[in-house]
């Protein structure tokens, strides 16, 4: 018979024949068991059956299966469909028992997963959808695909992603002998030198980053991983560009865009001694201005949105500026990391005061957070450089934004400009505005913009004090083109 359990029909029957001779005249007995009690039914031989049409009351287990056979009292073959039935019953339990343990693993397997990504979650990695974690590696006609890294020695991978990045190689004899140092970070050294073109009258200012040595195969893979990554990113006028690499040997080079006046954060800085200078002449930053370089990081963001990408650090020191206030977007390592791994490794810290709730929530990161972002970014630009929530411990900033809390307005700051940044301050990451809406608000309120008054703020920064309210590294404040 059928009985259902937990929502499934099983076929739960057993059957049991025991065959005995009587003492009296070589009657043949047959005894069934069925479900969880047994009850013996003794039935003369088919003949006698059939002559005297007596059956088992139909409340027995004889009368059940018979009914279940639809045997009549004058088949004679009930016997032989009796045993096909049993033959059909034992393979349909085996693959009854095959399915639930199936489900069964599946139901642990799934909630193995789920268990990891809460382990993930507290050890401070934002789980992320799924990469495919491979490396990029140019195709033969300007395209892109992916080839996994394999463990092989350095030799080997310096060849085979050399022919891959054949069209950015230079020449290392291009590069000029004098070195300025600009910073020396934990994963090698960066210079500004000089980079020799057709043209030998004028040579490019080029930053170059090299790779530490001695160097594994696991930082080699790593090294080489960003520029091929950053290779597929392509150009863009608001990122800062790759200019080539050496990759032939070690130590490994690559070769970035020099960018004349430095990180924004700096040059807000140095608006407020009235001493800034762009050409050698005087220079203040105007409300019209702020917009401008607002837009432009704002089409940055559009462009990685479009290659599935989120910068997750946007921030003032993360964009570099040059003569003419072109805005360039760099700190991209962040977004190389996702891509390539999958997830926000717990190594790559994120000043707290910039993250939104759900960053700091640890739940997943997107591009949605990158507009939070740019609300503060907003805030450091038309203060000139002050930190975010100046009177909050960062180790407080999440509590202070679950009271539903923002930054008031700047004195500095108009009401359209802070409305601006209060949309992109809502608790909900849905009902924030996307980069599309916010570019178009911005370039409305740049139409009415003030062009003539300039933004004053008379403190001078100490950077040691202005690293403690923000809560950040006084090496994340040095030069240091960190554009992955």
């Amino acid at each position: 018979m059928f009985i259902p359990v937990n929502g499934f029909w099983f076929l739960f029957c057993f059957t049991r024949q025991l065959k005995d001779k009587d003492e009296g005249g070589g009657e043949e007995k047959n005894n069934f068991i069925f479900g969880n009690y047994s009850q013996w039914c003794s039935v003369h031989s088919l003949r006698a059956k059939q002559r005297s049409g007596q059956l088992c009351d139909l409340g027995d287990e004889r009368g059940m299966a018979r009914k279940l056979l639809k045997c009549s009292l004058s088949d004679k073959l009930c016997v032989v469909r009796e045993q096909q039935y049993e033959i059909i019953i034992i393979p349909t339990i085996l693959v009854g028992t095959f399915l639930i343990l199936l489900a069964v693993i599946l139901w642990l397997f799934i909630r193995e997963q789920r268990a990891q990504q809460q382990s993930l979650g507290l050890q401070g990695i934002a789980p992320v959808p799924p990469s495919r974690g491979l490396s990029w590696k140019a195709g033969g006609h300007g395209g892109s695909v992916f080839v996994p890294l394999k463990e092989t020695s350095v030799e080997s991978l310096l060849q085979t992603t050399t022919h891959a990045l054949a069209k950015l190689q230079v020449p290392r004899e291009q590069l000029s002998e004098v070195l300025e140092e600009i910073h020396n970070g934990s994963c090698g050294a960066i210079y500004r030198t000089k980079m020799h073109t057709g043209d030998p009258a004028k040579p490019k200012s080029v930053v170059l980053k090299v790779l530490k040595e001695p160097a594994g195969l696991h930082e080699v893979q790593d090294f080489l991983g960003r520029i091929q990554f950053y290779q597929h990113l392509g150009k863009h006028e608001n990122l800062v560009q790759l200019q080539g690499c050496c990759t032939e040997e070690l130590p490994l080079y690559m070769l970035l865009e020099d960018v004349a006046q430095g990180d924004l954060l700096s040059f807000l800085w140095t608006c407020r001694r009235d001493v800034m200078t762009m050409d050698g002449l005087l220079y203040d930053l105007t409300e019209k201005q702020v917009y401008h370089i607002g837009r432009q990081v704002l089409l940055a963001l559009e462009f990685l949105q479009d290659k599935h990408l989120f910068h997750g650090d946007v921030a003032a020191r993360n964009i570099l500026i040059q003569s003419d206030l072109t805005a360039k977007l760099c700190g991209l390592g962040l977004a190389y990391e996702v891509h390539a791994r999958g997830a926000i490794p717990a190594t790559h810290n994120v000043p707290l005061k910039w993250l939104a709730p759900e960053r700091l929530l640890l739940r997943q990161a997107g591009i949605r957070g990158d507009i939070w972002s740019f609300g503060i970014l907003l805030y450091e630009m038309v203060t000139l450089g002050a930190p975010p929530y100046p009177e909050v411990p960062p180790t407080s900033i999440l509590q202070h934004l679950q009271r539903r809390k923002i930054m008031k307005r700047p004195s500095s700051c108009k009401h359209t400009m802070y409305g601006l940044m209060k949309s992109c301050w809502r608790w909900s990451e849905e009902s924030r505005p996307s980069l599309k809406e916010l570019h178009s608000r911005l370039e409305i309120a740049a139409r009415t913009a003030n062009d003539k008054a300039v933004l004053q703020v008379p403190e001078l920064v100490v950077p040691e004090l202005y690293a403690a309210v923000a809560g950040i590294s006084m090496d994340s404040l040095s030069y240091s083109y960190s554009i992955l």
